[in-house]
């Protein structure tokens, strides 16, 4: 019987009084990457499988060939010797898909780890089996936790929990997975709505020409190129809980988990201006990270910028009011 690390976490909540909406299952995931753009690959991933209620029922590893450099060794470990012999992505895609089949994808800065497994899934013709992720970052700030930042570390120390082998992919999901049953229990005390995401697969892939340094290789959408004006004029800025306006000025930043230029395309052909940066006249910010410290997020508090993440930008996209008709 596999041992459950979590078996002594406190704060358990009794089972009279568990939400009946709360998910059956979650995949408590960690990867481990070459870098953080959109064309790094993953080189070392790590599931442990969680009960409805937050117990081990299982937990996987491998390493994994990205066919170029390993990237970052001194902060991962793992050297192109030690993955020149490790499966690559497409072989291993089959029984990690066992692993997140009927789950939640729950991760620290989950829109990161998610958007890595989404695009290796995409290399491949295929989708990850995930339909909700669950950020754990965002489920310490809806409970009010205590920490002085939202490091996996500063989480760990909060439970008690000893981290062994930061930045090795099995031993950071342990750590989450410790840390997330108390989280998970507290919030059912409290019946707090969980933090839950919309999982957005890549659909499309096509494969560009290597650039950049030796053996690495570089996918892409399609070539940039420059885009028509908005036709419409800018009605202002986005008011959280409405719609969003044909005309409105939307900018993004950091990582997303559809390819930036279908985000951008898509919101272009709703009638929507694409910013490059933002300024007064931006009506909204997409970020799925909204406290890093990016020039954008930075500017987009210090204008009063309403901010909102991919899922809810998706949603929005579905039913753009058209532009009020100019008089003439």
């Amino acid at each position: 019987m596999l041992e459950d690390p979590t078996a002594a976490a406190p704060h358990l909540a009794p089972p009279s009084a568990w939400p009946a909406s709360y998910p059956q299952g979650y995949a408590v995931v960690d990867v481990e990457t070459t870098g953080l753009a959109r064309d790094d690959r993953i080189v070392s991933a790590a599931v442990y499988q969680l009960d409805a209620r937050g117990a081990v029922q299982d937990h996987w590893y491998t390493l994994v060939n990205p066919q170029r450099d390993p990237g970052p060794v001194w902060i991962h470990g793992l050297t192109e010797k030690m993955l020149a012999g490790a499966p690559r992505f497409p072989e291993i895609a089959a029984e990690l898909s066992e692993r997140l089949a009927d789950r939640v994808l729950v991760a620290h800065n989950a829109a990161f780890d998610w958007s890595m497994l989404a695009r290796e899934y995409a290399r491949t013709r295929g989708a990850a089996p995930v339909r909700q992720r669950l950020c754990t970052i965002a489920l310490s700030k809806e409970l009010g936790l205590p920490l002085p930042n939202h490091k996996l570390e500063t989480l760990a120390a909060h439970y008690g929990v000893v981290q062994r082998r930061a930045h090795h992919a099995l031993d950071d999901a342990r750590v989450l997975a410790e840390t997330f049953r108390p989280s998970l229990h507290r919030a059912a005390e409290t019946g707090l709505r969980l933090p839950l995401l919309a999982c957005q697969p890549l659909t499309e892939w096509s494969e560009g020409p290597a650039i950049g340094r030796q053996r690495s290789y570089r996918q892409t959408w399609r070539p940039s190129r420059k885009r028509p004006a908005c036709p419409y004029p800018n009605p202002g800025r986005y008011e959280p809980g409405g719609q969003l306006v044909q005309g409105m000025r939307v900018a993004f930043s950091g990582d997303t988990s559809v390819d930036r230029e279908l985000l951008e395309d898509r919101a272009v052909e709703a009638g929507l201006h694409v910013a490059t940066s933002v300024s007064r006249l931006t009506s909204v910010l997409v970020t799925n990270d909204p406290e890093s410290p990016t020039s954008k997020t930075t500017k987009a508090r210090s204008f009063g910028t309403p901010v909102i993440d991919e899922a809810a930008f998706m949603q929005l996209l579905q039913d753009v009011t058209p532009a009020p008709p100019t008089n003439r």
